[in-house]
């Protein structure tokens, strides 16, 4: 008989050697420990990057190890025309690179491939059954929703079953504000400093030359599309992003608190 596994892809490609020499309980604790690292992580992470499984440029694995070396914390895969199981398959190709950064993958909207992914995490639309979600998911899986509206943003807050949010879209095709009152929103019934607070990304044509005001507005978290997945150098943009959003929260003594506290609060 071999080495206890974890139980969750996400998590750990390899057997964890020596587990079985431990009794059932530790084992227990330190399956829970490790799994529990997955809040954590989300709760730390600044910089959500949102791709199709990239066939059109056949380049989809180089594509994520550029990404995550430049930055990116989560990477969420939109394919709604693929199939599952071709779904299931770019998705194991980011986690492989996810893996080695630390870095987390998102199934889109599809209960279906979450279950057969094992998904770590699951992003839902507005409407999205969140029990139904939780139902195929494992137990320590996290699920975010979309919300396009105060009460959206309400009800996702309200919601026990949602982890996280991301909010928008807060720039028009143009570049031109158009919600960045749901950011004003946002930062009053969810500060992004305090700990309990569910974490939330602002989404919408961000990009390194208008991230100043969705931060202005109170965000202290984005999620990209074009402005990584379009540039010549998606690692630099990643970069570029990122950079500017660790010295964000460097340079904010209510977010250094935070990260104090989420480390405090054992992932």
């Amino acid at each position: 008989m071999g080495a206890a596994a974890l139980p969750t892809g996400g998590l750990a490609e390899e057997p964890v050697p020596g587990l079985l020499t431990y009794p059932a309980g530790l084992v227990t604790l330190i399956l829970v420990t490790a799994l529990m690292g997955l809040d954590a992580r989300l709760r730390m992470a600044r910089l959500l990057c949102v791709t199709d499984p990239r066939r059109d440029s056949d380049d989809l694995e180089e594509f994520v190890e550029s990404v995550f070396s430049g930055g990116v914390d989560i990477l969420q895969l939109r394919g709604p025309k693929l199939k599952p199981s071709r779904m299931v398959a770019a998705l194991e190709v980011a986690r492989s690179a996810a893996f080695h950064h630390q870095g987390l993958v998102v199934v889109s909207d599809s209960l279906e491939v979450a279950k057969d992914f094992t998904a770590d995490l699951l992003h839902l639309p507005a409407s999205g059954d969140t029990k139904a979600a939780r139902k195929v998911l494992h137990q320590w899986a996290l699920i975010g929703r979309t919300a396009g509206t105060r009460e959206e943003i309400d009800a996702a807050l309200a919601d026990p079953e949602v982890n996280y949010l991301t909010i928008g879209p807060v720039y028009d095709a143009a570049g031109k504000p158009v919600n960045l009152d749901l950011v004003a929103h946002a930062v009053k019934v969810a500060p992004p400093h305090e700990a309990l607070s569910k974490p939330w990304f602002v989404f919408g044509n961000i990009t390194a030359e208008n991230l100043e005001g969705v931060i202005a507005a109170g965000a202290r978290r984005v999620a990209v599309s074009g402005a990584i997945t379009a540039a010549a150098d998606p690692e630099a943009a990643a970069r570029k992003l990122k950079d500017r959003l660790r010295r964000l929260w460097n340079e904010d003594p209510a977010m250094e608190n935070y990260i104090f506290s989420v480390f405090g609060m054992g992932g």
